[in-house]
């Protein structure tokens, strides 16, 4: 096997791992065309549940007519999809565009098979593709970042924060504005408790969408991805620890899915729930007032979150001519109007641009600690972690498995994990 092809192979395995947290629902794949007229586009994106007659599709097929081109869209599940761009990259017959989940960008960026996004177009294996990226946000755009150079866009972005039962908070006697930090947090989900009602539940399970629900709390306490056995580390699996051992939290999150975790707060016994944008409809239809705070870090402020969604990334083309009509259709894409129908098309993603942010409040105020929440995010694969990021995830789920079920001290699997993490990623 040639050291591009083992490339490929290791990175189809290690993405297989990353689930599409805060991303649209997956399914199988689905190809869909569109148009009759003018130069073959390809493209391809995670959304198989939107097919050829829907809002999002009609939105693709329009900016390919803007650019003067047809848009050929296949739509596969979000594994489905990264594994099939790595393959397609090997190949050489990559698509015109790409929509990743985000912390798929860096993976294939590696393997020299995108573009680089924000200089003029060059010529040779590698090209620039020549695109504006200044308007995007540094902590959105940063997910698409590897060493020094962006690779992807993000078409909006959605994050977590704490879902709250309005009416048993009343009962409770809790403010939720009074949540500023770990204490605060902790003296209302008490109240809770002492009310006779379940104070939190959140996902915990061991898979990517475990860590992604540990991150707030990891970083909230001042923890790096690159340190996982340090102090602020072990505080935050210290929190969720006890939650578990004294019954704030029920001993099911520790196989509980985001999905799980949002079945169980809709019961209306629980009084919060860490959740994302994606649920913002469900909540409204919820049998009982609700509402979020944004978590909170250890001593204060809110909690960085990390961020879901995808980024339109542009794959190597021998033909470089081709990147003109390309370039047309991605600013189409990303116009303050395109990103709100994009936000809105998927309830919710919060537009990657401030105009893109004024124009979604403006049709929805409703949004706005939402939009709050999403500009003190972070992406997993930021501070330049790139293909590390799977494998430092992997070993904290496995730490927080651990650590929940009572296998090990915090402490203890954090520096387990540590130790896993170092070997997996060469230092």
């Amino acid at each position: 096997m040639s050291t591009r092809a083992a490339f490929f192979g290791t990175a189809v395995l290690a993405l297989s791992a990353l689930s599409a947290c805060a991303s649209a629902p997956q399914g199988g794949a689905t190809p869909t065309a569109a148009g009759s007229a003018g130069k073959s586009y390809t493209w391809w994106d995670p959304y198989p549940q939107h097919d050829a007659s829907s809002a999002w599709a009609k939105r693709v097929n329009t900016c390919g007519q803007q650019a003067g081109v047809t848009i050929e869209r296949t739509a596969y599940d979000t594994t489905a999809l990264t594994n099939q761009a790595l393959l397609a990259g090997q190949e050489g017959n990559a698509p015109d565009v790409i929509l990743l989940d985000n912390p798929a960008v860096s993976t294939l960026a590696d393997a020299g098979m995108l573009t680089t996004m924000s200089d003029v177009p060059g010529s040779g294996t590698m090209s620039d593709f020549g695109l504006d990226t200044a308007r995007f946000d540094k902590n959105l755009i940063a997910a698409g970042e590897l060493d020094g150079k962006t690779y992807g866009i993000p078409i909006g972005a959605n994050t977590l924060a704490l879902y709250y039962n309005k009416k048993i908070l009343d009962d409770a006697g809790v403010d939720p504005a009074s949540i500023k930090d770990w204490a605060s947090l902790n003296a209302a989900l008490k109240k809770v408790k002492a009310a006779g009602k379940k104070p939190i539940t959140f996902s915990a399970i061991g898979t990517e969408e475990g860590s992604f629900q540990f991150l707030p709390w990891f970083w909230g306490a001042g923890a790096q991805l690159t340190r996982l056995d340090s102090p602020e580390a072990v505080a935050a699996l210290d929190l969720w620890t006890s939650w578990v051992k004294d019954g704030t939290a029920p001993n099911s999150v520790i196989s509980n899915s985001q999905n799980t975790t949002w079945e169980e707060f809709l019961t209306g016994e629980f009084a919060f729930a860490e959740n994302g944008t994606w649920q913002i409809n469900s909540a409204e239809k919820a049998g009982f007032p609700t509402g979020i705070v944004q978590i909170p870090g250890k001593d204060g402020g809110v909690a960085p979150t990390p961020t879901g969604g995808e980024f339109i990334t542009v794959p190597v083309q021998k033909d470089t001519g081709r990147y003109s009509a390309t370039k047309k259709i991605l600013e189409c894409m990303t116009t303050p109007e395109g990103l709100v129908e994009t936000g809105t098309t998927f309830a919710y993603y919060i537009p990657s641009t401030a105009d893109g942010r004024q124009a979604i409040l403006a049709k929805e105020p409703d949004l706005k600690p939402w939009v709050e929440a999403v500009q003190s995010a972070k992406g997993r694969t930021s501070d330049n972690l790139g293909t590390k990021y799977p494998k430092i995830s992997e070993a904290m789920w496995t730490a927080v498995q651990k650590a929940l079920s009572g296998a090990a001290t915090s402490a203890d699997a954090l520096k387990e994990a540590q130790a896993q993490a170092k070997q997996a990623t060469g230092g």
